[in-house]
């Protein structure tokens, strides 16, 4: 895992746009639901062009706290955690990102898509109480074996220098117009079991409450079905910070995560980890949901 993200080409630099203030989720999920069945998406569709920026971000100590609760961090003094865990820059970065993927010049559709892997670089502290500048922008669309990929990039600013990062891959599904079945990918072989958590059904929507993302799938078992789920799944980023938060990250950190199927709520899995930097989260019959690494890297 390499201590950089990977760099984009000069001339795709995107074109810087000031927000006052962070974009509003509700309005921006239901505009891009209305516009998903209309989005036909392809590899080589064009994206969004622009680098929304966000100056003067605060964090919200009472969500902090209910973050840190249903992921399973532990508080830190006054409500909140002296350093913020390091998944939760990804929520502040979501409406912006929400705002960009909701447009009418993004070309995949909003419903459906499916967050595959995350990687997050924290190259230095990220105090709770600190005032950042929060930057989100489209990376660019790539094929996929069932789709289309589209890659989005956060990054947050303290006086300047950029002090965390993140790479998300979402995948719109669709036919790609490939013959023959799909070869089946073999997981690797278990990580020692060291938890078995049993999620309640509700985790959806605490989670949504506390990070903003309310997609439906998460949320109840019949909104769920309406996208083929038999229940409500668990958020991707959700099983990502609690298995983040059973492992522990160093203070400046790089973190893969892969997200390999869903979790379905309510249910059991089971956390394990080779006791350096691998981790992964399990289901009944060792179902492989999460694989990812952790490790410490040189400060900025």
């Amino acid at each position: 895992m390499a201590d950089r993200l990977r760099p984009e080409p000069a001339e795709d630099v995107p074109t810087a746009v000031t927000l006052a203030s962070a974009p509003a989720l509700a309005p921006l999920l239901a505009r891009g639901a209305l516009r998903s069945p209309f989005r036909r998406p392809c590899a080589d569709a064009d994206f969004p062009r622009t680098r929304l920026e966000l100056p003067g971000v605060r964090v919200d100590p009472a969500r902090l706290a209910a973050y840190e609760r249903v992921c399973g961090f532990a508080p830190g003094p006054a409500g909140g955690g002296d350093t913020l865990p390091v998944t939760y820059p990804h929520v502040l970065g979501f409406p912006l990102a929400m705002r960009l993927m909701s447009g009418r010049d993004f070309p995949l559709p909003l419903l459906g898509l499916v967050h595959t892997s995350v990687d997050i670089v924290r190259r230095a502290a990220t105090p709770a109480d600190g005032t950042y500048d929060l930057a989100v922008h489209v990376a660019g669309l790539a094929p996929h074996r069932r789709g289309t990929e589209a890659t989005v990039v956060t990054e947050l600013r303290a006086a300047g220098a950029v002090v965390w990062e993140s790479r998300s891959t979402y995948l719109a599904r669709h036919r790609t117009g490939r013959s023959g079945a799909e070869p089946r990918e073999e997981p690797p072989p278990a990580l020692p079991a060291v938890a078995e958590w049993r999620l309640a059904e509700d985790v959806g929507r605490r989670y949504g409450a506390a990070s903003g993302d309310r997609n439906p799938i998460h949320l109840h078992p019949l909104t769920a079905r309406l996208f083929g789920f038999p229940r409500a799944i668990a958020h991707g980023m959700w099983t990502a910070a609690r298995c983040l938060a059973a492992h522990g990250t160093p203070t400046t950190a790089a973190v893969h995560a892969d997200f390999r199927s869903p979790v379905l709520l309510p249910g059991t899995v089971t956390y394990g980890t080779n006791g350096t930097g691998r981790f992964e989260l399990r289901g009944t019959g060792g179902r492989l949901h999460l694989s990812g690494e952790v490790r410490a890297v040189d400060r900025a």
